[in-house]
């Protein structure tokens, strides 16, 4: 069977075949990105990489509203349960429901079924939401971008998976990161896997805390949206480590003692 061929709109091909295949949101409202006049607000810049016994996952502080500042205390990495992450680039709000969702459907699984939920149902729970969600993220109003990150216990080890905002996962063996910063966040990973003193995933727990405040670091300097550490306010990036004990976040003082530590020529 052959469609016939139709002018292209600015929605593009793909939304074009999604609405000949059914699927179908409602129609966009112009300027609806903007609520009686003020941007929706935005969160970046987060990462996730392999280090030797688990995951690290990381984000800056700042959310954005257009080119506004509008808080510097967003926390975009968020616990699901006691073995699950997420780490939110995008809409808040949108991606706060999308966790309380998951971790109310997650805990509603282990409390009926008497049994944790699979890492790989889990994956496609967040799959879901997302796919749900299209049709607000393609009116430019609940746009999220996740990283997230599972322990599975039964078979002892932990994986980093990315999403696209129609909820196709994506594993990732190594690192990741998503936001504005990604971008250069990213290469610097890939440099520092392949040729840095040792592979990512051999490092230790401290040398990937260490790195990840630098990568945050290095990205505030080239990209307006990412929120730098700010030691006189107290202001510092989000740190979280997940190994076969849970998840983990770095306390204040831990964190501040970090920064300093980073943030010092020669130290590793």
């Amino acid at each position: 069977m052959k469609f016939q061929s139709e002018p292209s709109t600015s929605a593009g091909e793909f939304f074009e075949l999604i609405k000949k295949s059914g699927y179908s949101w409602p129609a966009k409202i112009e300027g609806i990105e903007k609520l009686n006049g003020f941007t929706v607000p935005q969160g970046t810049t987060v990462l996730a990489f392999h280090f030797k016994g688990g995951i690290i996952v990381a984000g800056d502080r700042r959310a954005t509203a257009g080119n506004s500042i509008m808080y510097e205390l967003c926390d975009k990495v968020i616990p699901i349960d006691n073995y699950t992450l997420m780490a939110i680039a995008g809409v808040p709000a949108t991606a706060f429901e999308m966790a309380r969702v998951l971790s109310h459907n997650f805990e509603y699984y282990r409390r009926s079924q008497l049994q944790p939920m699979s890492v790989e149902g889990k994956i496609r729970a967040l799959s879901k939401l997302l796919k749900e969600n299209v049709w607000m993220a393609v009116q430019g109003l609940g746009v999220v971008s996740p990283i997230f990150a599972a322990y599975d216990k039964s078979q002892g080890k932990a994986s980093i998976h990315f999403y696209d905002m129609l909820g196709a996962d994506f594993q990732i063996r190594t690192h990741t990161a998503t936001g504005s910063g990604s971008q250069i966040i990213r290469g610097i990973l890939e440099h520092e896997d392949l040729w840095g003193q040792n592979p990512l995933a051999e490092r230790t727990r401290e040398q990937a805390m260490t790195l990840a405040v630098r990568l945050l670091q290095t990205a505030s300097q080239f990209d307006s949206a990412t929120g730098q550490a700010r030691p006189e306010d107290d202001i510092f990036p989000t740190l979280a480590i997940l190994t076969e004990e849970g998840y983990r976040f770095a306390g204040d003082d831990e964190t501040a003692e970090i920064y300093r530590t980073s943030m010092e020529r020669g130290n590793p």
